[in-house]
């Protein structure tokens, strides 16, 4: 990070790892020997480190473990269209995924819809389709579930609606059988 001193404007760079996840650092000025203190701005969808990792991200989870609730009666895959799921940026852009039950976990490895991206977690969202839409629930992600350029814990999603997870936009296509 880039920063000035701010009694004599001397520059000095200042090493992201010297300050880890604190929101003010504080420097010696190597010309006039004042302290200044910098505050740190983060991005609210940039990625955090975590250590130790939880428990959650250390296990070898897999969707058949995690306690959801149980499903209602409610959610079921519509009888005229398939529901896709297309990859449309990401380590996984140009894939797609055909929904074959009503509720799917994506995540990483051992999820329902495992994509190969390092920065969503095992078990990062939940999808319940309910005929002509889907429910979309975020699992506690480490990163955030987007919707609309807007981290969220649940959104509603309809045919053409996009949502982020880590770098992976995904669009949400009812298409005729």
């Amino acid at each position: 990070m880039q920063t000035a001193c701010l009694h004599c404007g001397t520059e000095h760079k200042l090493k992201d790892a010297d300050f880890g996840g604190y929101s003010k650092v504080q420097f010696k000025c190597s010309k006039c020997g004042k302290t200044t203190i910098v505050e740190i701005k983060r991005r609210a969808d940039s990625t955090v480190v975590m250590s130790p990792l939880p428990s959650f991200a250390r296990a070898n989870a897999t969707s058949s473990n995690l306690n959801l609730p149980p499903p209602d009666p409610g959610i079921k895959l519509p009888t005229n269209k398939k529901v896709v799921l297309s990859i449309l940026s990401g380590p996984s852009k140009g894939a797609s995924h055909t929904l074959s039950k009503p509720r799917v976990v994506v995540g990483r490895k051992g999820a329902d819809i495992a994509l190969n991206d390092p920065e969503i977690s095992r078990s990062h969202c939940v999808l319940e389709v309910r005929d002509t839409y889907i429910n979309l629930k975020d699992m506690d992600s480490t990163n955030g579930t987007f919707f609309d350029e807007e981290r969220v814990r649940a959104a509603m999603l309809q045919d053409g609606t996009e949502f982020r997870i880590g770098g992976s936009l995904i669009r949400v296509s009812f298409q005729a059988r």
